[in-house]
């Protein structure tokens, strides 16, 4: 059983193919310059920040090479033209991205919370191995709950046979629209609900140590203010209105699959675009985390090199 969004597709069709074009420009260029700089400036100081960083910038350009794909569907008015298999790949790689993404945020979250609350224990008990297990482990989790997108997604007629579509859920099969919301829900709770209250807790725990050691250079504290709006700007703009949307959507196209509710359909397209903006943020990102990057992209400031003397000065008295 299919629905009829027609009436409203005109806005998608608008929107999404520049939306789409923008952001794999900005995200291939920024995470390309993004891995370089953490596999040349930071190989020497291989710590555990930078392995899942790398981990980051290498999910971002996974998923952005298939971004041509969408724009070039978007551009034939919405016609697959790439086979079922492909749509189905690509629809996968997206869900793997998107909770790829979350999860490592979530991890650099706790990795700097542990590093600023526990500093001993960190230096002395936490290795950049245990980053790459973690690492293994957020791919093979976030593989196994995105496997039923490779059940549900197929390419699919459209209204009158005219195009094919790929969607995420064409719906031909009676019950298939249940165990799809509820597919949905549970990544909505388990891969974004979860993980947002891991990260903003790991982040009051780090303001708080921050804000009270008055040995923390304002520069750090920038720094961690940086990172913390970053984190906060890709849940309000990125991960929480494409989950939002995308459940009332689908509760929508259940419960009411005689009406096209325009702002509803449209919403939910602008929020898919704004899903994969966080490839373009994670760049900016980096900038807060490694001083490498922030140097490269907006060159040193005084308090770096004062910084630096005081480390030089503490390595000569040590």
């Amino acid at each position: 059983m299919t629905h009829s969004f027609a009436v409203c597709e005109k806005f998608q069709k608008a929107l999404l193919p520049s939306v789409y074009g923008v952001e794999f420009l900005v995200a291939l260029a920024g995470n390309l310059f993004a891995l370089r700089l953490l596999v040349v400036r930071e190989r020497r100081n291989w710590h555990t920040g930078v392995v899942l960083a790398c981990n980051l910038a290498i999910s971002d350009l996974l998923y952005v090479l298939t971004l041509p794909l969408l724009i070039v569907y978007y551009a034939l008015d919405k016609h697959w033209v790439f086979g079922n298999a492909v749509c189905r790949l690509e629809r996968f790689l997206f869900t793997c991205n998107l909770y790829v993404s979350i999860f490592f945020i979530m991890a650099i979250s706790v990795n700097r919370c542990v590093a600023l609350r526990f500093p001993f224990f960190t230096r002395s008990s936490v290795q950049p191995g245990h980053a790459k297990a973690a690492g293994v482990l957020i791919w093979v989790l976030v593989g196994v709950i995105s496997c039923p997108v490779l059940h549900f997604a197929s390419v699919c007629p459209s209204e009158h046979n005219i195009t094919t579509l790929c969607v995420s859920f064409c719906g031909q099969r009676l019950g298939d629209e249940s165990r799809h919301f509820a597919y949905r829900m549970f990544l909505a709770v388990f891969g974004c609900l979860v993980p947002f209250l891991v990260t903003f807790s790991s982040y009051c725990v780090v303001i708080l140590v921050v804000w009270k050691n008055a040995s923390i250079t304002t520069l750090e504290k920038r720094k961690v203010a940086l990172l913390v709006l970053l984190v906060l700007v890709l849940y309000a703009i990125s991960f929480v209105p494409y989950h939002v949307f995308q459940l009332y959507h689908l509760y929508m196209k259940i419960h009411n699959p005689n009406s096209s509710v325009c702002w509803v359909y449209d919403s939910y397209q602008v929020s898919k675009g704004l899903a994969t903006l966080n490839m373009c943020i994670h760049p900016v990102l980096y900038m807060a985390l490694f001083d490498s990057m922030r140097v490269a992209c907006c060159g040193k400031s005084p308090e770096d090199d004062h910084n630096r003397g005081v480390r030089r000065k503490e390595r000569a008295a040590a």
